[in-house]
Parts: structure tokens; C-alpha cells; sequence
């Protein structure tokens, strides 16, 4: 197999293996808070999004330390122990109890952020400048399909109940659970890259062969690797690129949390109020997989840029928040276990509302695909502690989500989001448009 087939293949290794695992953590995440509000009467007296935030709190300050841990046990074994954490979570909506709920919240925290560190490291050093649009593109379309497969079931199983028994239940996770594991076992397919540069080049590739180096220098690796990451997020990029990074975490939480609980709170879609959380997930990940496969594919010959892909995400969302504003009613992401009789602007509509989960993947992957392309980019010799800063606002800004959305109305909600995501675009468009003027100068870009 050439070095590039190897490449594309890891890619799709990595794609799958991320498929499997988040077809099991995206659906319970977005089932979550449906079947503890179930739960609520029992012993058990977790919330769904205090877990969320708990996760990304965990998260976000574990980011400052993923890249030292990549460094050390490299990404291929980082990203199956991260994998194993998350198949526990998962397991835990088995027989729940409240404090191995919030315990794996905490653990699946810091999983996530090496997880994600080793993601980045292995996207980029399996991609060159050319063709890193491409690989950002694959793996987001393989990653956000795993939203359909997981929500398809959920639209079938659970069609015409507005009560989620104990049976449903555990059938749903001890499925999930055997999928994420599946999910870990294919990390172990992902090929190491040979080393091709003389003994003084810094060897990028060897972030992803985790070599049996000494205590000593695998310390000193993680150290530098710790620095690294500090000293990166003071530059102009990075803070610029924040605001938009800030953005993607508050409509991850929307879409992959509140927004299904709103869909399964309103009372006027009937019976069919549960199932249709499965559906929305479904059409999110119909617009994640049509995004993440069209910007990948047409990355390579885009002479514009990243800023129209962007643009067209900021629109398709104030698009969509303007008709989940008129369409849900303002309690729905805080309405008790009966649910909500109220209505909005006008009367419900399941149609709008599916439409609108559609717009929102769409959306989200305008936005991700474009990050995961312009860090891999610029960051190319720095590629764990760049995607760790990036995860780690993104983690921090969903936790803040997951924590308001416990008592925020609706429409509190949405225009936080209409104004982060303003301010994220533009900021966006300043770094891309110094990107390209360097590269048009044919400079070095991490010179900057």
C-alpha cells in the first residue's frame, strides 16, 4: 500500500471507529434527559444536563493536559482508553444510580479531551496541505452519521410511547454500549507512518507511532507539549479563531441536548412527541453527513476559500433560529416530566421542527469541517496542543450551555447564540483572510 493509500485509509479508520463510538454517546446524549426525567420518581436524582456540563467542564480543564498525555502514551492507545471510559458512561443508563452517574461524567470528561487531541494529532499528520479539506471533510461526514444510525432505532422503538419503560431502557444502552465498543477495537486498525526525515527534522509523524522512548524523554515530551499549548493560545489566531470555536460549543449543546428535550416536551405533537427526538436526531445528522461530504469533496478545487463555506453556516442557522423561535414554545427546555401545552408564535409544527434540526447540522458542519481545515493548516507542526485549545473552548463554552439551559427560557437561548455566532464569523474572516494572504505571498504562515 503507498504512504498516501496508508493515509486515506487511517482516515477512514479513524472516521468508522469515531462513527461507532459517538452513534452510541450522540444518541444518549440526545435521549438523556427524556429518560432521567422518566427516572425521577425512583431513587435516582440526576439531571441530564448537569451530567453534560460536568462532562465539559471536566473536559475543557482536561484539555490542558491531553496533549502531555498524547504525548506520552501516543494517539492510538490514548484514543482506545478514551474509548473504553466512554463505553462505561454509557453503561451507566443501565441499572442508573446517581453517583456512578456523576462519577463516569467526570471521567468520560477527561477521556473526551484526549480522545479529541489524539484525533486532531492523527487527522493532521495523516493529511499535508492539500489535502487536509479533503480528510476534514470524510471524517466529519463518517463522525456526524453516526447521529442518524442511533436515532433511527430511537424513532422506531420508542413510536407512540410518552413513557419510556425500564425494558426500553436497558435494551437502548446495553445496544449503545456493545456499539462503543466496537467503535474501540477498530482504533487498533489505524496503520503507523514511517519515518521518512532525517534524525535533526522534528518528526511530526511520530506523534502517531507512540515509540517506546524513555521515561525520561516521553516526560520531557509532555512538558514541551504542555508549553506549547500555553504559549499557542496567546496567539492572534488562536484568540480570534476562539470566538468562533466559542460559537460551535454553544450550538453543540443546542442541538446535541436542548433541543431534542424541547422537541420531546411539547404536548401538541401528540404521541408521537418521543419518537420524533429520534427523527430530529436523524435529520441533524442528514445535514452534518451532506455538509461534512460536499465541503470535503469540493475543498480541493475551492479557489474562494474557507470564509463562503462559514457564511453559508451562520445563515442557515439564524435561519433556523429564527423558526425554532416562532415554532417551540419558550419553556419547552425546562418543562417537567408531563411536558408543555403551551405553544409559541404559532401552533407547532413536527414538519418545521424536523426542517429545523436538518438546518441545524448543516450548519454545525459548515463550521467544524472549516475549523478542523484552517487548524490543521496552520498548525500543521503543532497539530495536539492547537486541536486541544480548540476543544478546549469549545468544551468549556458547551459546559456553560449545559448549565444555563437548566433555567434559561427559549428564546434566552437562541439569542446568545445569533450573537456569538456574529462575532465568531467575523473573527473567522479575519484569519482566513490573512491565511490567504501569506499563502499568496508564498510565505510561511506559522511565522506570524
Amino acid at each position: 500500500m503507498s504512504p498516501e493509500s496508508k493515509k486515506l485509509f487511517n482516515i477512514l479508520i479513524l472516521g468508522v471507529s469515531f462513527m461507532f463510538i459517538f452513534t452510541a454517546f450522540q444518541t444518549c446524549g440526545n435521549i438523556a434527559q427524556t429518560v432521567i426525567t422518566n427516572l425521577n420518581n425512583t431513587d435516582f436524582h440526576g439531571s441530564g444536563y448537569t451530567s453534560m456540563s460536568v462532562i465539559y467542564g471536566v473536559f475543557s480543564a482536561s484539555n490542558l493536559i491531553s496533549p502531555s498525555i498524547v504525548a506520552i502514551i501516543g494517539p492510538q492507545l490514548s484514543m482506545v482508553i478514551s474509548g473504553v471510559f466512554y463505553s462505561l458512561y454509557i453503561a451507566v443508563f443501565i441499572q442508573p444510580s446517581t453517583w456512578a452517574f456523576y462519577t463516569a461524567s467526570v471521567f468520560i470528561g477527561v477521556a473526551a479531551a484526549v480522545l479529541w487531541t489524539a484525533q486532531g494529532n492523527c487527522l493532521t499528520v495523516n493529511s499535508d496541505e492539500n489535502t487536509i479539506g479533503r480528510n476534514s471533510g470524510i471524517f466529519w461526514a463518517l463522525l456526524q452519521s453516526s447521529l442518524f444510525f442511533g436515532n433511527l432505532y430511537i424513532y422506531f422503538a420508542w413510536q407512540g410511547k410518552t413513557h419510556i419503560s425500564e425494558s426500553d431502557r436497558r435494551t437502548v444502552f446495553i445496544a449503545l454500549t456493545v456499539i462503543s465498543l466496537v467503535g474501540t477495537v477498530l482504533f487498533f486498525l489505524i496503520r503507523r507512518q514511517e519515518d521518512t526525515k532525517t534524525p535533526g527534522e522534528e518528526d511530526s509523524a511520530n506523534e502517531i507511532q507512540g515509540d517506546s522512548l524513555s521515561s525520561q524523554s516521553k516526560m520531557m515530551r509532555a512538558v514541551a507539549a504542555f508549553k506549547k499549548s500555553i504559549k499557542l493560545s496567546f496567539t492572534k489566531e488562536i484568540l480570534l479563531l476562539s470566538v468562533t470555536t466559542a460559537y460551535t460549543g454553544l450550538e453543540l449543546t443546542f442541538f446535541s441536548g436542548v433541543y431534542g428535550t424541547c422537541i420531546g416536551a411539547v404536548n401538541r405533537f401528540g404521541n408521537e412527541e418521543k419518537s420524533l427526538i429520534g427523527l430530529s436526531g436523524i435529520f441533524i445528522g442528514v445535514g452534518e453527513i451532506l455538509g461534512g461530504g460536499i465541503f470535503g469533496l469540493v475543498s480541493k478545487n475551492n479557489r474562494f476559500g474557507r470564509n463562503p463555506v462559514v457564511m453559508l453556516g451562520i445563515i442557515v442557522h439564524f435561519i433556523a433560529f429564527y423558526l425554532i423561535f416562532f415554532n417551540m414554545p419558550s419553556d419547552a427546555p425546562i418543562a417537567p416530566m408531563e411536558g408543555t401545552d403551551n405553544s409559541a408564535y404559532m401552533i407547532p409544527s413536527k414538519e418545521v421542527a424536523i426542517f429545523c434540526s436538518f438546518l441545524l447540522g448543516l450548519g454545525d458542519s459548515c463550521f467544524n469541517t472549516q475549523l478542523l481545515s484552517i487548524l490543521g493548516f496552520l498548525y500543521s507542526e503543532d497539530s495536539a496542543p492547537a486541536f486541544a485549545i480548540f476543544k478546549f473552548v469549545q468544551s468549556i463554552c458547551a459546559a456553560v450551555a449545559y448549565f444555563y439551559s437548566n433555567y434559561f427560557l427559549l428564546q434566552w437561548q437562541l439569542l446568545i447564540m445569533v450573537v456569538v455566532g456574529f462575532f465568531g464569523t467575523i473573527t473567522f474572516f479575519t484569519v482566513e483572510w490573512e491565511a490567504a494572504a501569506f499563502v499568496a505571498r508564498g510565505s510561511d504562515y506559522s511565522s506570524i
